[in-house]
């Protein structure tokens, strides 16, 4: 074994690779590398035979972007899976093997009873077990599970009911480029066909991608949101209504969301809980009428929490309403990947 591919020991800086580096999250994952200064002795950019011999930056330095092989994870410590749930299936399996602590950001293990879906702030509990592969969840699990987790944890929560208006982000760089297309084409009156998404993009919201179930008429990114919310929260049967919107914002994913208490809980609380919460910042100006939005989540590590107060349609008094905004690609994504690492590796110190 040579220099390249031998182990870090433990007191060092852990060998870590990125599968799918040159993508949406892959450079989210290696921008949140750098922001939140988590420690890599060597970092290994893989992705596909097409993107190999580009040179991407980290933390001042040219780093080689490698075609992903088999091969690929020999000395690797941690290695961050942004790729899809394909590659994941074939390739997480094979850098565990070499010794990997694998993070995965696609779908493929979430629902997987032996592989933890987690979000730090609301189930980080579950990384005691040391599992091999840990799952992210879905963009808008992971960003209501952390706005969830104070409130969960404080009160029972018998039903969630929200709509969602979701950036181009979720889809990708592709489909964020096809939003800049379409909306210059449109502002300078010009015909565009959508070639990612089946409706055009420009100054227009539709349901959401992802295809239609059509016994329930729930689509897939309503029915994941659904079941990852139930396994992060740990409540398996929780009452949950979704519709998910795309809407023509780049990045940040918003949620309208009504919370149903077993018991009347006042605003003041809510918003206590929340503004002494990790990962959360409160945005709840009523005298500005200022509130959370993606302009201002956008790039920020936090998930923005505002718009709380009672639901006056539930005459019981104990369902409250808020709106929560988050960075997709951050919290959504890459960032949460990494705080889950950063846990992994303050469990193994502890």
């Amino acid at each position: 074994m040579n220099a390249h591919n031998r182990p870090a020991p433990e007191s060092d800086a852990p060998v870590v690779a990125i599968v799918g580096a040159t993508g949406a999250v892959g450079l989210a994952l290696i921008h949140s590398l750098e922001q939140r200064n988590f420690p890599v002795g060597e970092l290994r950019l893989l992705a596909s035979a097409r993107s190999a011999g580009r040179s991407m930056s980290f933390r001042g330095n040219k780093v080689p972007v490698q075609e992903l092989t088999e091969d690929s994870f020999a000395g690797v410590n941690i290695a961050f899976f942004s790729a899809g749930a394909s590659i994941s299936r074939k390739f997480a399996p094979l850098a565990v093997d070499a010794g990997a602590q694998v993070i995965d950001n696609s779908s493929a293990f979430r629902m997987q009873d032996d592989v933890p879906l987690i979000v730090p702030e609301a189930n980080g509990k579950e990384l005691d077990a040391a599992p091999r592969i840990i799952a992210n969840p879905n963009c808008i699990a992971a960003i209501l599970t952390t706005a969830l987790a104070p409130l969960h944890e404080r009160w029972s929560i018998t039903r969630l009911s929200m709509s969602t208006y979701q950036a181009a982000s979720g889809g990708g760089a592709e489909m964020m480029e096809e939003l800049r297309e379409g909306t210059r084409a449109h502002l300078n009156g010009e015909e565009f066909e959508p070639k990612i998404l089946p409706h055009s993009y420009a100054f227009n919201i539709f349901s959401h991608n992802s295809d239609v179930d059509p016994e329930t008429g729930y689509n897939g990114e309503e029915l994941k949101v659904i079941a990852e919310t139930r396994r992060i929260l740990g409540q398996p049967v929780l009452p949950i209504s979704v519709t998910c919107i795309r809407v023509p914002i780049l990045r940040a994913h918003g949620i309208s969301l009504s919370i149903r208490f077993d018991e009347h809980v006042n605003t003041a609380s809510i918003r206590n809980a929340l503004n002494s919460a990790p990962g959360i910042r409160v945005v709840d100006d009523r005298e500005a009428n200022h509130f959370p939005m993606p302009s201002e989540a956008s790039g920020e590590q936090d998930v923005l929490v505002g718009r709380i107060r009672d639901d006056l349609g539930d005459p019981s008094g104990r369902t409250s309403t808020m709106f929560i905004v988050g960075d997709q690609l951050l919290k959504g994504a890459a960032q949460n990947a990494v705080q889950i690492a950063e846990a992994l590796r303050a469990k193994a110190a502890a």
